[in-house]
């Protein structure tokens, strides 16, 4: 009995931010994936893999506490151990839970890269899905400039190494708008004002508060760009002292990353903030700005920066415990596959039943896709399906090579 088709449609619905891929894409996507594993693993750094659900008090402890994440989560019980578990929204606490628990005796600096799915609550304006293949390193136990130059360097060069050529770094420090408030004494009110002035790029709001705050942190705010010019800016201004570490370390961030890639555009914020709470030194955000080089709209490729792997408190909450050192970046599948270039088309040839195997094998040897006939059918009729089923060659019992089928059966022996 058929099925009518309003019932069909309504079968086919998928929640918000959850939509099927599809072939090609589902399969480049997976390709792309495993591109960018194989180079971070040439980096020295060793895959993991995290299930896809955890006890809640382990999956939002340390950074997985953030509030951002937390209410990114999905909440279930598990029905065997009557606990409530949540569907990671992201790789990197589960990275560090593993790393501060069964990797602890491991030698430090630990690298380790990830590649899976997240699930999360809520879509965004710039992510509107809510399934997200996410593929990243963590490097853990390691503090240096040196530690937050590699991960960025292996961030571009990975991408790039996919056809994406027009890549640019914007490098923040989100330490330093808080470590300066805090020096010069301000208040929680007034330090939120300032907060929310500078995610909104308000020069006004920041001139509100007036004072040396308003002239330095206005100076910070317009020197956003080039890292060249904006390092400068941040290298010839007074600064609190307490401020001083976090410029010394950005500013050898951006040398190390300059000498390395002078080709990269690398740009700088001085205040940002929003989208990186919990990182506690150098962060940065991948943007592309076309697919494959072209102009584009700057699409944002994935994100990372500096935090405290195992951070979290004691038992009873009385104790922070500090965790160790470490920074990491994760890029977004979705948003890869649209940059880098589409795939070669690999050519297809239809096997008539009744081929060889042997045949068979031999082609896709030579790097051929083959298609196996499952009915009988005469010479014409092979023709007519394979052209229906897409493939643009078929192998017949006169030739050695397959024959293009747009040739109307003549011999063609070119490579596929």
């Amino acid at each position: 009995m058929s099925v009518p088709l309003h019932q069909t449609r309504h079968r086919a619905l998928l929640p918000v931010g959850l939509p099927d891929v599809l072939p090609p894409d589902a399969g480049h996507e997976a390709a792309l994936m495993e591109r960018l594993m194989a180079s971070f693993a040439s980096h020295g750094y060793q895959r993991v893999k995290p299930p896809l659900l955890e006890f809640t008090d382990s999956l939002l402890a340390g950074i997985g506490a953030d509030t951002t994440l937390s209410h990114q989560t999905f909440r279930v019980l598990d029905p065997q151990s009557g606990m409530m578990m949540g569907i990671r929204p992201d790789f990197t606490p589960q990275v560090a839970r593993i790393a501060g628990s069964r990797l602890s005796q491991a030698p430090r600096p630990l690298r380790l890269a990830y590649c899976g799915q997240v699930l999360r609550v809520a879509s965004s304006q710039i992510q509107p899905e809510r399934q997200i293949d996410q593929v990243g390193v963590e490097l853990i136990g390691a503090s240096q400039p040196e530690a937050d130059a590699e991960i960025i360097l292996l961030a571009a060069n990975s991408l790039a190494g996919l056809g994406i050529i027009s890549l640019s770094v914007d490098l923040c420090m989100p330490t330093l708008v808080p470590t300066l408030c805090q020096a010069w004494g301000l208040d929680p009110d007034t330090t939120e004002r300032l907060r929310q002035a500078l995610d909104r790029k308000d020069a006004a709001g920041v001139a509100a508060v007036g004072g040396e705050p308003a002239l330095v942190l206005g100076r910070l705010m317009a020197a956003a760009g080039l890292a060249d010019g904006a390092l400068e800016t941040l290298e010839a201004m007074p600064l609190p002292a307490a401020a001083e570490p976090d410029r010394q370390h950005l500013a050898q961030v951006v040398r190390l990353v300059r000498h390395a890639a002078p080709h990269l555009m690398v740009t700088l914020d001085l205040v940002e903030y929003r989208g990186f709470e919990y990182q506690d030194g150098v962060s940065f955000t991948l943007f592309s700005r076309g697919r494959g080089g072209e102009s584009g709209s700057g699409l944002e490729l994935g994100n990372g920066g500096r935090y405290r792997a195992g951070a979290t408190q004691d038992i009873r909450g009385e104790k922070d415990i500090p965790g160790e050192p470490a920074t990491g970046f994760t890029l977004y599948a979705n948003a890869v596959v649209k940059t880098a270039p589409p795939p070669e088309a690999r050519s297809q040839v239809y096997l008539p039943h009744g081929t060889d195997p042997q045949k068979g094998e031999q082609l896709r040897a030579d790097g051929w896709v083959t298609l196996a006939g499952l009915a009988l059918l005469a010479e014409a009729e092979a023709k007519a399906e394979a052209i229906r089923l897409g493939c643009g060659f078929i192998v017949t019992s006169r030739d050695a090579r397959p024959v293009k089928l747009a040739d109307d059966g003549s011999a063609k022996t070119s490579t596929p």
